[in-house]
């Protein structure tokens, strides 16, 4: 529960670093405008095709009697959505940062600098820094189509699909969703991609403390493109104190399940 409550912590040090620096609020809301508009399209053309993309589907139940094909297909038509949002929130953020790659790692850095101590730098033109972001954005992604597949088919299962089921794909959104976020401030550092899931892997419960509330807001309409800027700069307050509690030497780390060093709220 500790890191649990730690990774809250560093979601709202991040909101408080960005509430008290408005230049950079604002200066990281334009990526998210953009990818706002293009998932509300997308999301807009899901909702009127669902229907037909559930009856495509199924077209073994076409002569079912009424009222269980309604059933059906309206139970399915709902899963379909369901999916499609469960996508759009993590992919949300995979393509805002692609996006805004170069106001993400400016702020970023910002952060860093305002925390003290080094301002790690990449040292990688841009397109290079895109072009890694991308390829590591595919293979998360690639991971959370598997998870989201299985949960999909668990949807069916009676009881544990429509409670338990939820709840893992919560989870899940919030673990990845936090894996892409602290990208920005670990690619900077040189951190590579299997480095970073080992990283998080080390703190689930401090990742899922810091993703979850932030996956349940981001369901709500416009939160998202408000709340991404203080989740990089959250997300960064966490990377830093990850790589320094991983750098302490064995017999200094903080014990496994006592939680992080306390987050910077400077």
């Amino acid at each position: 529960m500790h890191d649990l409550a730690g990774g809250f912590r560093y979601l709202l040090a991040g909101q408080r670093w960005v509430l008290r620096h408005g230049r950079w609020l604002g200066f990281g809301l334009l990526p998210g405008l953009v990818s706002l508009a293009l998932y509300v399209g997308a999301l807009i053309g899901l909702g009127y095709g669902a229907d037909d993309l559930t009856a495509w589907a199924t077209p073994f139940a076409d002569d079912w009697s009424t009222p269980w094909l309604g059933l059906f297909r309206g139970f399915l038509t709902a899963l379909f959505f369901g999916l499609g949002l469960f996508l759009a929130v993590i992919t949300f953020t995979a393509v805002t940062l692609l996006i805004g790659q170069p106001f993400y790692e400016s702020l970023s850095e910002q952060v860093d600098r305002s925390e003290g101590g080094e301002v790690p730098q990449s040292g990688l033109p841009l397109w290079r820094e895109l072009w890694i972001s991308a390829r590591d954005s595919v293979k998360v992604l690639g991971r959370v189509a598997l998870y989201g597949i299985g949960l999909f088919v668990l949807g069916f299962v009676p009881v544990i699909g429509q409670t338990v089921v939820p709840v893992l794909g919560f989870c899940v959104s919030g673990y990845f969703l936090t894996q892409e976020l602290t990208s920005v401030a670990l690619q900077r550092r040189k951190v590579e991609l299997p480095e970073r899931l080992v990283l998080l892997r080390s703190r689930r419960l401090l990742v899922l403390g810091f993703g979850v509330p932030l996956v349940l807001a981001f369901l709500v309409p416009l939160v998202a493109v408000f709340l991404m800027p203080g989740a990089v700069a959250g997300a960064t307050l966490m990377a830093r104190d990850l790589m320094r509690t991983d750098e302490t030497p064995a017999a200094e780390a903080t014990p496994a399940g006592f939680g992080p060093p306390p987050p910077a709220f400077s």
